[in-house]
């Protein structure tokens, strides 16, 4: 049957890539999950997971670690390329489960990141690219990666995925060695995704590249729920600042802060939650709104976040136009497809 539903937001990984992981991976946590996640790495088991929801197709993301948090900018273009090879494989073996792929880059060699951008999309069909929320601690918004969004949305013409990363060596507090709870990732992916979010927008990356289409996963993070302080507080930049050139940020921007988080699109992996999606919705409208289950990183490994994503779409009786942009119209016009090239 055609797909009604495209789940443009999920991860997978290739098992030379995880190999990789295993060798050169610097957080143990990170690599006992993805070693022990079978629906991450056995594709066979993941396409006939899948079975369940004929109408859903997967366009598919590497896992974290991203290239450039395994090894140097000598040896993550390698590594890139294996992931990237590893997803093209995955789509031209299953096109009707898999009809797309994100490509990774070696963000800490942005000239190699460039050359992997042209190979992934030219050479092997990648719809877009994914970041993460810092290279390495490095913020986004840092010239030396403005040509990756440049190359991406000029000449490319095809969107970024932006994922959250903080990692569990990284304290809530000061004092501690270490984030407790887990609380790096519940909590610290979504604000990680915010100032990332925010550093753009202050910045004038979107000032300098208006075209650029940003997808942030858990649906923009803070922002939707925070808005109202956003907008708010932001609108007084600077005057809290003990900085001076603050108080000229808003001056060089060319509309109100919050208009530019509104250009972003927002993925619906809320972990099922109906209320969350409202919100998002209600922020970012139909229109920057797209349908995602972030499987198989849920509690039963897999078919949960798509089951339960659906559901929360569903709870909100939005109208049927409204729907169909969010389960895949949106998603077409990002990717770049006609109609028929979702098909399966």
């Amino acid at each position: 049957m055609q797909a009604t539903k495209i789940d443009i937001y999920n991860h997978v990984m290739p098992l030379a890539y995880l190999e990789l992981v295993k060798q050169h991976g610097k957080e143990p946590g990170m690599i006992k999950r993805m070693s022990n996640l079978r629906m991450l790495w056995d594709i066979e088991a993941r396409v006939a997971m899948l079975d369940q929801w004929p109408e859903v197709q997967q366009v598919l993301t590497l896992a974290v670690p991203a290239p450039e948090m395994l090894g140097g900018p000598d040896v993550s273009p390698g590594f890139a390329r294996v992931a990237n090879d590893g997803l093209a494989e995955m789509c031209r073996k299953w096109p009707h489960k898999f009809p797309a792929f994100v490509a990774s880059l070696p963000m800490n060699n942005p000239a190699a990141a460039l050359e992997e951008m042209d190979r992934a999309v030219e050479q092997l069909g990648a719809r877009g690219i994914q970041v993460l929320t810092n290279v390495n601690t490095r913020p986004l918004d840092d010239p030396d990666f403005f040509a990756v969004f440049e190359r991406i949305t000029r000449k490319h013409k095809l969107p970024v995925w932006m994922h959250p990363a903080r990692p569990a060596s990284r304290a809530d507090y000061p004092g501690e060695d270490k984030s407790k709870y887990e609380i790096w990732q519940v909590l610290g992916w979504p604000f990680e995704s915010s100032v990332a979010m925010a550093r753009m927008v202050f910045s004038g990356l979107l000032d300098k590249l208006p075209d650029l289409r940003l997808i942030t996963h858990h649906c923009g993070g803070m922002i939707p729920y925070f808005a109202g302080r956003a907008e708010t507080l932001w609108a007084q930049l600077g005057s809290r600042s003990a900085d001076a050139s603050e108080s000229q940020v808003l001056k060089n921007l060319q509309k109100a802060p919050i208009e530019y988080f509104k250009m972003f699109y927002g993925d619906t992996v809320l972990g099922g939650s109906a209320s969350a999606l409202r919100c998002g919705l209600d922020f970012f409208g139909a229109d920057k709104v797209v349908f995602a289950s972030d499987c198989p990183f849920d509690p039963e490994e897999g078919p949960m976040f798509i089951r339960e994503g659906i559901r929360s779409i569903e709870a909100l009786q939005l109208p049927e136009g409204d729907k169909r942009k969010i389960y895949f119209g949106n998603a077409i016009g990002l990717l770049g497809f006609a109609r028929s090239d979702a098909g399966g």
